[in-house]
Order: C-alpha cells, then structure tokens, then sequence
C-alpha cells in the first residue's frame, strides 16, 4: 500500500508567511496589550496608595470667640491660642497681613484703660511661653500707606486657631509679632499666605496659612469671610473658612476679580458708582478700591467724602480726622435711615457689575479712648479722606459683603452676604481644590492616565489578532479537508489494487499500519533467517496476525508488554538473552546470516 506520508509536508511558502504575520501581529498586540495592562496596574495600585497614604484635606470652619470687640466699632473676633502651655488671645482677621500678632504685656500699662487686657482681647506673655524664640523688634511693613504701620517683638512660637479644646489648626513655628502699640488694639491674625523676611531676602519665613497647606491640614491657599455685624438678625457674628468657604452666607449674584500685580494690594476691585437713593456719592468716576478687613473705616477720594458730607450733614473733625456725630445728627440719621450702595466691577469701565448695599445701620458706629478724650466715646461715621493710594474697603464694607479669595489661581469672587437665619446657624462649607491636586477638572475623568491613542492602538491590534486567527482556522480546516479527499482517493485505489494482487498476498503475513498512522499499510517483506527466530517488534506467541488496533495494544516499554486479554506478555528484545530472529518472509527469501548475538535495542 502506497505511504501516505507526503500528506505531511512542510506547510507551503504562502502559509508559513502568513504565519509568520500572524505571530509577528500577535507579538505586537500582545506588547501593546502587556503595556496597557501595565499602566492600568500601574495606575490602580497609585490610586491605591493615594487612597491608604494621602487624605485629601477639608477646609476649616473657625468658629468666632462670641465677643464684640474693638475700639472704634464692635466686630465679631476670633480665638487664638499662643505658645506653651497655650494661652487664649482674641484677634481680629485681617486679609493684608502675612503674619499673627498679638498684644503685650506693654500693651496695658498702669492706669492706661479701665479693664485694659480684657478690652484688648487679653495679653500674651511672651516669658511664659516655654516655645517661643525671640528674634528682634521689627517694623510690621503693613498698612503703610494709611500711616498705621508700627513695630513689635518678633519671633516664633506655636498658634493654634479657636478655644482650647476645639481641636483648631495649629502650626508650632509661626512667625508672631508681640507689640505694644494701640495703633492695633486688638492683635489679628493674617490669612496673607506671603513670606515674611525679617532683614534679607534669603530667608523668607512661610506664613501660617502656607505652613497650612503643607502640613496637609486645609486643601488649598484660599480662604472665605464675611466680618459680620450686630445689627443684623440677632446678631450675626463673622465666618472665616480656610480652604473653601461657607455658601450658605452668600447669593448667587458674585463677580470674580483678577488679583491685582502688587502683593501689597492684591484684593483690589474697581468701584464704577457710590450712590445713597438718587444721589452720586462718587462724583470723580471709577476708582480701584482695596478690600481689606485689617482696618476699620472706608477711605475715599476727597470730594466723595465731601458728597457725603453733604447727603449725610456730616461735619469732619480736624482734631480727631474724624467724622464725629453728636446725638441730634446721629438721631437724625437713625430715623431716615439712608443707605449706601457700592457698584463694583472686575472692569474699570463696563463689564458685570455687582452691587453691594450698605444700611445707615452699617455705619452707626462708636469710636472709644485713646482714639478719642473728653468725652472718652462717640459716634462717628467711618469715612476717611485719602488719596489714590489709599482708597479702602475695610471691615465696614465687609459687615454685608463676603469675599472667596483663592491664591492659587490668582482670583477672588465678591457677593453680597443673604440675611437666612437657618442658613447661617446650618453652614455648607465647600472646599476649594488646589491646583495640584490630582482630582481637579480633566484629571477625574481620566483617573488611570491611560492614553486614548493606547486604547485605540490595543483595540485595533485585537481586532487584527482575531481576524488572523480566524484566517489560519479556516487554512487548517480547508488543509484536512484535502487531506481526508486524498487518503480517501488512495484507499480507493488500495482496494483496486487489492483483486489483482490477492493471489500474491495469499501467503504473507498481514502488516497493520502503526497507531497514528506514521507508514502506510503496504506489504512489507523483510529478509529471512536461517530459522525462525524470536519475537522481535510485537508477535502472537502462535504466530497469529495481531491486529494492535484491535486487542489492547500496549507500546514497549522497558520490559515486558501487555498484548490483550489472555494473550500473555512479550519480551522486549535484548541483545544478551540469545539469537534474534526476523518474521518469516514470504516471497523474496533473506540472504543467509549469522547468528545474531547482540542487537541494538529498538532495531
């Protein structure tokens, strides 16, 4: 029977090319797939440990102390604990100043005023504290352009915000100034982020609020606050967030200022109008203003001060530099109850426009000793003439506006304050995200930080991969397919071959084909021994023609070999164990041979 072997070829040149694409295409997009799985790992095991390593941080709420203070108004302040063991201050916010003060043992000298340290908030005794480092006196550098800088003890100690107990922020080297001084009479604390520098540039000292930041204890270098005020409701004390801001303290209705290029007046906004009812109290146009609650009063160009002179009857005090009120005009002012509306804009001409209004109740304020002597206390109304560089919105402005300020994108918004008793006893405090973190805008919708062209790459190369996958399914299908024809074609032929060979193959022994089909079932004759030797390959031990398809055919192995049920066992041929004999021919007879003695195993 004619072998079958060529079925089993090399593949031709057009298979193993496309084969060889196949596995070059399965390569690449397994690279791209390795790589892709890669990053996802990557990223997911970062999201992991930002998740377990860093807490993103929320802003602070700093509850006000519940006092009014202060000497020319009463404003809401706030609670400060200095050094160690800490002890209690009250400080006022102010929105100019990098750095904290406070007030002195210098501060309340004998005789000076009736309950000094409880009216200037309380003193801190620098020589108690067993933290703080003294550096020298220096000058504030604040407020220069009103003529209200001073100077004061510097050094570094610890500052924690609110009561003891309240678990406020807290910053162990803060830069404070200890003064004397009642150009200040309460101390405040500076939510500036700005380095303080002492004597050089070199060595520039973080602010508390940056220190803030770093110690991971509020979200972002921005803050939120509104000074609040005593005739509102029943008393609305101020709110000052750190990191965000409270939203239930403010409208929809805001503008958003670009900060100004100098540092000394970043908060700068332009006011387009001041008007009381149909009156123009800005009779010179636009000017730019400077928010800042450090100060008390409202600084203006000098002849709109003279227009409120004129709408209010006020009358200046050289003596003081005061508008200063006696009780018929005061209690003339109460009754009408005129009102002050601030228009601001971003823009010097034109623009959005915001507007702010101030109730005479605003302004009806007192000023005490030692700004004033004989008598000790007065009403006055809190304006100021200045020149361009000093026009200021101070804590007056600020009892019915509330300012978001953000330093790290340069900007701060400005919106009238809403009067909801609910909403300012319930606050909603929102952070405001810092520009590094990694969950700001686009980056929360692309948190793996997978590519988009990656993607697209590694679904293109899996499309291409099935594609060459389902190509080779179909050559091999096809190939078996051939091959089963052409087996079934030679059989044919076998059996036709067969009738006119049978009297031929009468007496041969019959030679099945091996288990998996490796040489064809044609006659094979082998040469003939001189006598019949033993079994060699598989053999009936009666000379039978063993089928191994048919009786539980065994391969040799080392020893012997299990033939079928009943059927006994076969020796494996060993070369020591006696002569080798060969399966008896049947028409061409084998040469004579000698004895056999020894044989290869396996031949």
């Amino acid at each position: 029977m004619p072998s079958n072997r060529g079925l089993r070829s090399p593949l031709p040149l057009t298979a193993i090319l496309s084969l060889s694409l196949a596995h070059s295409s399965a390569a690449t997009a397994l690279t791209a797939i390795r790589q892709y799985g890669s990053q996802i790992l990557e990223a997911s095991l970062v999201r992991r440990q930002e998740q377990n390593s860093t807490v993103v941080a929320a802003p602070i709420s700093i509850a006000p102390s519940q006092y009014w203070d202060g000497i020319d108004g009463p404003w809401s302040s706030f609670a400060l604990q200095v050094g160690t063991p800490a002890q209690n201050v009250r400080v006022f916010v102010s929105t100019a100043a990098p750095i904290t003060w406070t007030i002195g043992a210098d501060g309340c000298p004998p005789g000076f005023v009736d309950n000094c340290a409880n009216s200037r908030g309380f003193l801190f005794l620098r020589n108690e504290s067993l933290t703080w480092i003294q550096n020298s006196i220096f000058d504030f550098q604040l407020e220069q352009n009103l003529n209200m800088d001073t100077n004061g003890n510097a050094g570094f100690d610890t500052a924690t915000l609110g009561w003891q107990g309240a678990g406020g922020p807290s910053v162990q080297h803060s830069t404070l100034f200890n003064v004397a001084s009642d150009v200040y009479w309460l101390g405040a604390f500076g939510v500036n982020p700005q380095p303080t520098n002492f004597t050089t540039f070199t060595d520039p000292q973080p602010s508390f609020m940056t220190q803030l930041v770093r110690n991971n204890s509020i979200p972002s270098l921005s803050y939120g606050y509104t000074a609040g005020n005593q005739y509102r409701l029943n008393k609305v004390f101020g709110s000052l967030t750190l990191g965000g801001y409270d939203s239930n303290r403010f409208g929809s209705n805001n503008i958003t200022v670009d900060m100004y290029a100098d540092v000394s007046r970043d908060l700068l906004v332009y006011v387009q109008g001041i008007t009381s009812g149909s009156t123009n109290l800005l009779p010179g146009g636009t000017i730019s203003m400077y928010i800042d609650s450090t100060v008390a009063m409202i600084w203006l160009p000098t002849d709109a001060c003279k227009a409120f002179e004129q709408a209010f009857g006020l009358v200046w005090d050289s003596t003081y530099n005061l508008y200063l009120l006696n009780s018929t005009q005061r209690t003339s002012l109460v009754n009408t109850n005129p009102s002050v509306t601030f228009q601001l804009s971003a823009n010097e001409t034109g623009g959005d426009t915001l507007s702010i209004e101030l109730p005479y109740s605003a302004f009806d304020l007192q000023v005490q000793y030692p700004i004033v002597a004989n008598p000790n206390t007065s009403y006055y109304f809190p304006l100021q003439r200045g020149n361009n560089t000093q026009y200021t919105l101070g804590r007056t402005f600020l009892q019915e506006a509330y300012i978001i300020v953000d330093y790290e994108r340069h900007h701060f918004k400005i919106a009238p304050c809403t009067w909801n008793q609910n909403a300012i006893q319930n606050p909603d405090i929102r952070a405001v995200r810092s520009t590094n973190s990694t969950r700001n805008g686009s980056d929360s919708n692309n948190s793996s930080g997978v590519s988009a062209g990656l993607i697209a790459g590694v679904v293109v190369a899996i499309v291409v991969i099935i594609a060459i996958l389902a190509g080779i399914l179909w050559f091999f299908r096809r190939r078996k397919n051939t091959v089963k024809r052409t087996r079934a074609e030679l059989e044919a032929k076998e059996a036709g071959g067969a009738a006119q060979h049978s009297s031929d193959a009468e007496n041969k022994p019959f030679i099945s084909a091996p288990m998996g089909g490796e040489l064809g079932g044609g006659e094979i004759h082998e040469l003939t021994a001189p006598h019949k030797p033993f079994a060699s390959e598989m053999e009936s031990p009666h000379n039978k023609v063993i089928d191994p398809n048919k009786a539980g055919y065994s391969e040799m192995g080392a020893g012997e070999e299990y033939f079928g049920p009943g059927k006994g066992f076969a020796h494996e041929m060993q070369g020591s164990e006696g002569p080798v004999y060969e399966m008896v021919g049947s028409d061409v007879h084998e040469m004579a041979a000698e004895q056999v003695t020894e044989r290869p195993k396996g031949v």
